[in-house]
């Protein structure tokens, strides 16, 4: 399990947001702290609460919402789903699943993250 924390900026339906970001290869899934989801655009209910679990033994966190958010790495736009975790202690995390889904790689020699720009190329412009 290694771990990166960089400044990135987040683009939601209604507002944007520089979010001081945990890339996490030990998360399985994307999320981010309620305090920001209003201004970036609000979050929409889960079909169904997912429990996850903590590292504490037995305890598990509620999550009924997630929110659809556009990112930068290097000036590339990414985009993702993330769940809306009550009590999270960072602004927002990027997991296992959307660092896989855009080849992103943490480079801990430089302290960076790398994200090849040809991952992106569907996008419109």
């Amino acid at each position: 399990m290694s771990i990166l924390k960089h400044p990135l900026l987040y683009v939601g339906s209604t507002g944007e947001k520089n979010l001081y970001t945990l890339f996490d290869g030990g998360a399985n899934l994307s999320c981010i702290n309620p305090d920001y989801v209003e201004e970036l655009g609000g979050a929409q209910s889960l079909g169904k609460i997912r429990r996850i679990a903590t590292a504490s033994e037995g305890h598990f966190i509620e999550v009924k919402q997630r929110i659809t958010l556009d990112f930068y790495i290097d000036d590339v736009l990414l985009s993702d789903e993330f769940l809306v975790v009550p009590g999270l202690s960072e602004e927002a995390i990027i997991g296992a699943a959307t660092m896989q889904k855009w080849r992103i790689k943490l480079n801990f020699d430089d302290d960076r993250v790398e994200v090849d720009p040809k991952v992106a190329k569907m996008q419109l412009i």
